[in-house]
């Protein structure tokens, strides 16, 4: 690998973690650097923020869903075309599944795997002296992981940033960064996370504040210095692992409301030969001539449900793709357009394709969050029967009706738990609320 690298972490989401990978890969890359960034875990809104602010494609490494020889594969990838690798844990560093070791979820993982030393942002607000008690937890916490260095966030007066830094100082630990409390600039968010970055309003302007912040208040050459040489190589063959093509010529859905895909799925298909050709059902958009496979990804279809119901040319599209007997496969928000019909926040029923026997509510929420081990029941664009996929599963959907449509998949959870049938599939048409990311090397298929 050419490129060095390091991962932001934390002790616990809302430390600042995104703000400050933030303004660090925007002040990495208006200095000249090329900086690719990463996503530790499945988080899928973080790194089209990622994008923007460096100008090189999102990445996510998931050390439960992705085989490791996987991992080592994408992160060699990315290496070869960056000065520089950025990682942004989730969660606290060491927050995870009970999988094997290594294989937990954890930013921990990512870090221990690729030789990644941690800039470790520490939210002071509230604290002075204990942080230091914090700080010597993580450096002591696993040997695999290394603690380079922490950046002081949330800082009440110079005074407070003192009593911190003497605190600190008897462990050795370099003090890379002191970030007021006043000087944060908050992303505005969704109940899903952070808006997606092509709906965030002046992206720009936010990401260059972004950049001056890292500026003014992180010492960007130490951390730079701090970074060290990626672990890890790439890959002759890593089709084994990655999900397979649907097709040669892939339509796939992409706008606002179905934004949502795993670049790395993107470039497996594309290295594969596979050619994907975009359209907008927003835009009444009927799938491209001349393709032998559809993917409806996931994204924010109940905020744009009217629309979509309203969309002529994609609806009547999309059902003559189906009667083809072509394979259309949606996860999430597609499998719910792939239904007859979504009910949003307010409690208007809009009509859908209805090519699956489901219809979803948002007016009635429910939360569903997990790592899912699937087991394929049958043929899908995901992959041959008995194959076995692994991916994860974000939303608030309430199923309120499936019909009689064949389950794709038997689930169990990130601990094994058997979690029983799930998605539904009819002739060609199939879909899952859970997003796959990477199947099982030693699974048929």
């Amino acid at each position: 690998m050419s490129a060095r690298g390091l991962l932001v972490g934390a002790p616990r989401s809302g430390s600042g973690k995104t703000t400050i990978t933030l303004a660090l890969l925007a002040a990495l890359a208006r200095r000249g650097l090329r900086v690719r960034a990463v996503k530790s875990g499945p988080d899928y809104i973080d790194p089209a923020f990622h994008a923007a602010a460096t100008g090189q494609p999102g990445l996510n490494l998931d050390s439960w869903a992705m085989p490791p020889a996987l991992l080592d594969h994408l992160a060699a990838a990315a290496a070869a075309q960056a000065d520089l690798v950025v990682a942004e844990g989730a969660m606290g560093l060491f927050d995870g599944v009970a999988g094997g070791a290594g294989r937990t979820g954890a930013g921990a993982d990512v870090a221990a795997r690729l030789g990644l030393p941690v800039l470790l942002v520490l939210d002071v607000s509230g604290q002075s002296q204990t942080a230091a008690a914090v700080a010597r937890g993580f450096i002591g916490h696993d040997p695999r992981v290394r603690i380079a260095g922490v950046v002081l966030n949330k800082l009440g007066s110079d005074r407070h940033e003192r009593m911190v830094r003497e605190a600190m100082a008897p462990l050795g630990l370099p003090v890379l960064g002191a970030v007021p409390r006043d000087a944060g600039i908050v992303l505005p968010e969704r109940h899903l996370g952070l808006v997606q970055a092509g709906e965030t309003a002046d992206l720009d302007r936010r990401l260059s504040a972004l950049a001056d912040l890292a500026e003014a208040h992180l010492d960007l050459d130490a951390i730079h210095a701090a970074a060290q040489p990626l672990l890890g190589t790439a890959l002759a063959d890593p089709a084994a692992a990655l999900l397979p093509p649907p097709g040669e010529r892939i339509a796939l859905a992409r706008d606002a409301a179905f934004s949502f895909v795993y670049a790395h799925v993107l470039a497996g298909w594309r290295a594969a030969g596979a050619q994907i050709l975009p359209f907008s059902p927003l835009a009444d958009e009927a799938p491209p001539q001349g393709c032998d496979a559809l993917w409806l990804p996931g994204g924010y279809p109940e905020l744009h449900a009217g629309r979509l119901a309203a969309a002529s040319r994609f609806l009547e599209g999309v059902r003559a793709f189906a009667a083809s007997g072509r394979p259309v496969h949606g996860e999430c928000g597609g499998y719910m357009v792939l239904g007859t019909a979504i009910t949003d926040a307010e409690g208007a029923r809009h009509a859908m394709l209805g090519l699956l026997d489901l219809e979803t509510s948002f007016a009635r929420r429910k939360m569903n969050l997990g790592y899912r081990a699937a087991r394929l029941l049958a043929p899908s664009p995901l992959g041959a029967p008995g194959a076995r996929v692994r991916g994860h599963e974000f939303h608030y959907a309430t199923v309120m009706e499936r019909g009689a449509d064949a389950p794709l998949a038997e689930l169990s959870d990130a601990e094994g738990r058997p979690l029983g049938p799930a998605g539904s599939r009819r002739g060609s048409v199939t879909g899952s609320f859970f997003h796959a990311i990477a199947r099982d090397p030693l699974s048929p298929g």
